[in-house]
């Protein structure tokens, strides 16, 4: 099968979904099939991918985002693939996969991440004339507003929910394919000898609760909420409980609010970092209380390496999570005192241990050899139909 993967962005350090879709791109290449990726980024080479890399130049950013639309939908006119399965709007898609959810919801989730009435307002102000953010929205709209459009991939019911909310997409429109991360991988870094190195680097002792959290927007994915959560548990009289956080922030800014919330002492910021699997084999628990995340790989890799984890219901990864199970849902991401009490709870080493083995147990059901599966099949069903692509009247 000859399948062409359109994705703008094939980078890992720009966020979840690119890595996501770059684990997916190797896991597809395994299965055996001829590969053409469109993008932007330079990946590195893989024996048998064929790589077109798609110029974007123009005056601005949001500009060189359609330029690329554009520019890849005239090279696959015409052209002789089975199937286009597109992450980035594509018009001549067959598979349209959202990776990061819809635009439309993303864009409520950061209005709502904002605590005050004014706040929220001087947001919505600032979408209005968010130039590049309209632009997004409108590829959105061209691609799931068009009746003889492509199916869509829903990583999650959360994304399923989105589709229907925003769009009132059509279910024969929709699959929902659950995502999926290297569990391998996952297996394979978890170890012992990582589990004390990490923590003597870090001051942690034995006794202590490890409670992990990994991010690139901090603000988004609930950073701030965790601190205000660990300066409520400090303030029980707690003191065995330390926290690293991992990923890229405005670092400066947010030791000045542990440091205010008095909680300095108890949080390490420590920045990207390639050991985030042995982290999380060094970890008691994943913090998460993301304000929006369409299906996060963070929570389902840390499950897999065996962490309860506590995350919000605006994550589409909390649909593995049975509350108190193995791990828990909070209904308002800025509750910090929910949330300093599900931590709490996984203080207690027993209840931390029982609630991560349950945990590991969803790493057959969340892996990216499953996705890619469950993907492959859709193909071989939409294949036949595909023609409708090559038409240059569509």
């Amino acid at each position: 099968m000859r399948i062409a993967l359109v994705s703008e962005w094939l980078d890992p350090w720009r966020g979840g979904a690119e890595t996501s879709t770059l684990q997916f791109l190797h896991s597809l290449m395994d299965s055996g099939a001829e590969v053409h990726v469109f993008t932007r980024s330079r990946p590195s080479p893989m024996p048998g991918l064929v790589v077109h890399t798609i110029s974007g130049a123009a005056m601005s950013r949001s500009r060189r985002s359609i330029t690329f639309a554009q520019r890849v939908e005239g090279r696959l006119v015409g052209n002789s693939f089975d199937v286009v399965h597109a992450i980035s709007p594509c018009r001549h898609a067959d598979v349209y996969q959202p990776r990061g959810g819809t635009v439309a919801e993303s864009i409520q989730r950061n209005i709502a991440l904002r605590r005050t009435a004014i706040g929220r307002s001087l947001k919505h102000y600032a979408n209005y004339v968010n130039f590049k953010q309209h632009v997004m929205l409108n590829l959105e709209r061209r691609i799931l507003l068009d009746p003889n459009g492509p199916i869509v991939v829903a990583l999650s019911d959360y994304v399923v929910r989105q589709l229907e909310t925003h769009y009132d997409l059509p279910a024969q429109r929709i699959r929902k394919i659950f995502n999926g991360v290297d569990v391998h991988a996952v297996a394979r870094a978890v170890d012992d000898s990582h589990r004390s190195a990490l923590r003597h680097e870090f001051h942690v002792a034995d006794s202590d609760c490890m409670a992990l959290m990994v991010a690139h927007n901090f603000r988004l994915k609930g950073v701030h909420c965790w601190l205000e959560a660990l300066a409520r548990i400090l303030a029980r009289g707690v003191r065995n409980i330390r926290s690293v956080v991992v990923g890229k922030g405005d670092a400066p800014r947010w030791h000045r609010l542990a440091q205010r919330l008095g909680v300095n002492d108890h949080v390490a910021f420590v920045g990207p970092s390639d050991r985030v699997y042995s982290f999380y084999g060094a970890a008691d628990c994943l913090v998460h209380p993301t304000f929006y995340d369409p299906c996060s790989r963070v929570v389902m890799e840390a499950m897999v390496a065996g962490l309860p984890c506590v995350t919000s219901r605006w994550d589409g990864a909390a649909e593995l999570i049975t509350d108190g199970v193995n791990g828990y849902r909070l209904d308002d991401p800025s509750d910090v005192d929910a949330l300093a009490d599900r931590v709490m709870r996984l203080r207690i080493k027993n209840e931390a241990r029982r609630m991560g083995d349950a945990a590991r147990g969803i790493a057959a059901s969340v892996s990216m050899t499953r996705h890619t599966k469950e993907l492959l099949d859709l193909y071989d069903q939409l294949s036949p139909l595909a023609k409708r692509r090559c038409d240059p009247r569509n």
